[in-house]
């Protein structure tokens, strides 16, 4: 693994494959909301330009519906074994460093009434299940609207079959 220097004193890592390829360009570090990230200024093409992270170069830009993942959740840290493409839902399980005030996905405790609240996000927006007084009756909630949603797709797939 080799290190390319960034602004702002940082450093990022690639494969030894990479670096040539890689080190003939001039790269930023670019902070993103929970970490630093390499990136470089586009050519101009019209006197357009658009910002370039390395991630990107090394394993390409993921399709759509996906993003790209730095699995140790180091953003300088740039090698292929460290990079995936997956779905807003993993790279949000993948966080390191998140405080969470529940084990159970779609639960979390609400300080200023002393509750736990359970809520589903669908298509960006959240439903509101209820508050609970137990964190495990409010996962239960969350279960049987995921189960309900899913068994809704099941039955229109099954109608259009017919």
């Amino acid at each position: 693994m080799k290190e390319i220097q960034l602004t702002q004193g940082k450093t990022a890592l690639v494969d030894d494959d990479m670096y040539e390829e890689l080190n003939q360009y001039k790269w930023f570090a670019q902070k993103g909301k929970i970490t630093f990230y390499a990136a470089r200024m586009s050519p101009s093409i019209n006197g357009n330009r658009h910002v370039i992270r390395m991630h990107h170069e090394v394993i390409g830009i993921p399709p759509n519906g996906f993003m790209t993942d730095h699995e140790d959740g180091d953003g300088l840290r740039n090698l292929r074994s460290n990079l995936r493409h997956v779905t807003s839902r993993q790279n949000s399980q993948n966080r390191k460093n998140i405080k969470k005030t529940s084990e159970y996905p779609g639960v979390c405790w609400q300080k200023n009434i002393k509750k736990w609240i359970a809520q589903l996000r669908i298509n960006g927006k959240y439903k509101h299940l209820g508050y609970f007084i137990e964190e495990r009756k409010a996962f239960e909630a969350y279960i049987n609207a995921v189960n309900s949603i899913r068994e809704t797709v099941i039955e229109s797939d099954n109608h259009a079959i017919c």
